[in-house]
């Protein structure tokens, strides 16, 4: 596979997670890191490194706004729900020590 074809590939499935992401709004991002390491803001942070490595000015806020499809205020306001105490629990039991 020639290296255009690999980054056309890589592309479309980034496009392809977040509409996935965006159809299913009731996956909270603590959720998300509970079971994957990541969630939607870790997403916003790789996008903007990624855009900054190639001298493009992205800052946090609109890498936010290209993965969740609004601003991301708008987004929390909507769907963001309370993280449950069980939710809370895992997400700190999985925290890396220090």
């Amino acid at each position: 596979m020639d290296n255009q074809t690999r980054t056309e590939i890589e592309a479309a499935v980034l496009r392809r997670l977040l509409a996935h992401l965006d159809a299913r709004k009731d996956v909270q991002n603590i959720d998300l890191m509970n079971l994957a390491g990541f969630c939607r803001n870790c997403l916003s942070k790789w996008y903007a490194a990624e855009a900054s490595e190639r001298g493009e000015s992205i800052d946090y806020e609109q890498a936010r706004e290209i993965v969740y499809g609004e601003p991301y205020a708008q987004w929390k306001e909507k769907y963001q729900t309370e993280a449950s105490a069980e939710q809370l629990a895992a997400f700190n039991l999985n925290q890396p020590e220090k």
